[in-house]
């Protein structure tokens, strides 16, 4: 199926961050899976892809505009993902002779019939000779080293920018999954909901993720963590500095983690007794960037009194994985959708 030699390459095509896995290299491009447009009149041409358009959020002129084409582990713009997967294969091969790869995708289980095809045909339309789509969940366990192929209950939660995705795996298949619309930006969100409640004062989305990551945290800590973050004053309209501690944070994605845990729940509600029974000596194997909100493996762990482990490589296990397939046929051939 893949030939020894071929330009193959694995994506994790994320909410938050795009990870392209070159077959013989490995990891060769990670970006922000956002794209800036211009508008001119009745067209528009994209101006920026990745890092240099994240940049632009919320600083753009009217004219420009920064979007994330992937929101919730869905697709919003045709026209960007494709833009965005061209400049990450074009990035991933450098100046090697453009041969056409094959790619695989890793994608929510929950996607439809028609966003698959439509993932598909935007791969082959930058260049893939054939596209294989597996679901996050098993991409993830094989990036976190989990023995998939035994007769045995894997449970690997992957909690990303968008989405969070729970799956039981076992002999090479999964077995239960489950998907909820929570994960990173939701967090954000939430961050950005609490400062302009509690201080009257609205800060930006980037303002909050870098707040999130400075001082996050999923559980109330002894050792409380600070930041200062400015935002724009809702009474005077002036800029005005704040200071928002771990605890702070903690309180405002409260609900968030609810949902997070609801997802599990149900997961392990409908799992096989003998796996379950595994899970219980196993735990779960914790992936995803926003896996390395600290705490968040104790918030689990207090919730379902299960052990929660880590991934070596939390935000990258999914592309890891996707990468390890393309050396093993065999299996992707078994797993791809």
């Amino acid at each position: 199926m893949l030939s020894l030699g071929s330009a193959d390459l694995a994506i994790d095509l994320g909410t938050a961050n795009t990870i392209v896995v070159l077959r013989g290299r490995g990891i060769v491009v990670d970006e922000p899976s956002v794209v800036a447009i211009e508008h001119m009149g009745g067209a528009q041409r994209v101006v920026a892809i990745g890092h240099d358009a994240r940049q632009m959020i919320g600083r753009t002129p009217e004219n420009i505009e920064a979007i994330r084409p992937i929101q919730d582990g869905v697709i919003v713009d045709f026209k960007l993902v494709e833009a965005l997967l061209r400049s990450c294969i074009e990035r991933a091969l450098g100046t090697r002779p453009f041969v056409k790869p094959r790619v695989v995708v890793c994608v929510p289980n929950r996607l439809q019939d028609v966003e698959r095809r439509a993932i598909q045909d935007a791969a082959r339309f930058v260049g893939a000779k054939e596209v294989f789509l597996i679901g996050k969940p098993i991409a993830a366990a094989i990036g976190a080293n989990l023995p998939i192929d035994r007769p045995l209950g894997n449970m690997v939660m992957d909690v990303g920018g968008g989405t969070t995705e729970v799956g039981i795996i076992s002999l090479g298949g999964v077995v239960v999954s489950r998907s909820a619309q929570i994960g990173g930006n939701h967090f954000d969100k939430a961050i950005i909901d609490r400062i302009k409640g509690r201080h009257n004062v609205l800060v930006g989305q980037r303002s909050a993720e870098d707040t999130k990551i400075q001082a996050g945290s999923a559980v109330v800590s002894l050792h409380t963590r600070r930041c200062h973050v400015t935002g724009r004053d809702l009474s005077s309209g002036i800029p005005r500095e704040i200071q928002v501690s771990s605890d702070d944070i903690a309180e405002a994605i409260g609900s968030c983690l609810e949902q997070v845990v609801e997802c599990l729940r149900e997961v392990l509600k409908e799992s096989p007794p003998e796996l379950a029974a595994d899970i219980t000596e196993q735990g779960i194997v914790l992936c995803g960037g926003s896996a390395l909100l600290p705490g968040l493996d104790q918030y689990l762990r207090d919730k379902t009194g299960l052990p929660v482990v880590l991934a070596d490589d939390p935000r990258r296990s999914t592309a890891i994985g996707a990468g390890l397939l393309l050396e093993d046929p065999t299996t992707l051939s078994r797993v791809a959708f």
